[in-house]
């Protein structure tokens, strides 16, 4: 029970020396930053693909597209309708502008659009993307923190059996279980960063996608009117 107790979690901890403390500290708090980022994504993609649903209902529902520009104004609540907002706003301005232009004018006007509709997309989701950096750097640093802590723990346990003169498990044990603690830690950060780095960035290649699909078939949409307008 004893023996139980002394390689329990807590005591090998408590037991570590500084440096191997640091690195389960540090490992520890990698992996809680990286979960709340993982729950936060999820949560935000969900949302987006649910608000993104909505405002194609609203966009291809038939109604004019200058009064859903209106009801939406500067309350963009996604990547979606902020990009359909900068492309209206673009067209309005263009438009007052130059009511009789030449049609070489008219395909500039497309090609504004074009490239607003592009930049805004391009912003948000730099926004989508936010710290998806910290999960790829977890999952490809963390496992080799962990075996820095490791190898600084198998020194420890090589430390131990020089000054005592004694190679008994009872010596070793404590030094080579933080040294293996620590690995685990390492790949407990690391793991799930990765699985959940591949699969938001999948989801997030989806979203990104459906922007480019919308921001297409506005640009079409834009240049019947404009070609109306000839």
């Amino acid at each position: 029970m004893e023996a139980h107790n002394d390689l329990s979690i807590i005591t090998l901890f408590l037991q570590a020396d500084l440096v191997v403390k640091s690195v389960m500290l540090a490992l520890l708090a990698a992996s809680v930053w990286s979960w709340t980022i993982i729950f936060e994504k999820v949560k935000r993609i969900a949302s987006l693909n649910r608000l993104a649903r909505e405002f194609e209902e609203q966009f291809w529902s038939g109604g004019p597209l200058d009064d859903l520009y209106d009801r939406i104004g500067k309350n963009a609540r996604d990547p979606m309708s902020a990009i359909f907002v900068a492309a209206m706003r673009e067209w309005r301005r263009s438009i007052e502008r130059n009511r009789n232009e030449a049609p070489s004018l008219k395909t500039s006007i497309a090609q504004r659009i074009e490239r607003v509709m592009q930049i805004t997309s391009e912003r948000e989701l730099e926004r989508v993307e936010a710290r998806m950096g910290f999960l790829a750097s977890t999952g490809s640093v963390a496992p080799f923190v962990g075996l820095f802590g490791t190898v600084w723990g198998i020194m420890n346990s090589f430390h131990s059996i020089g000054a005592s003169k004694n190679t008994s498990l009872a010596v070793v044990a404590p030094g080579i279980a933080e040294a293996l603690f620590a690995t685990a830690l390492g790949l407990v950060a690391a793991i799930p960063a990765v699985i959940a780095y591949n699969k938001l960035s999948t989801d997030i290649d989806r979203y990104a996608k459906r922007l480019e699909i919308f921001s297409g078939e506005f640009s079409a949409i834009v240049s019947r009117q404009l070609d109306e307008r000839r």
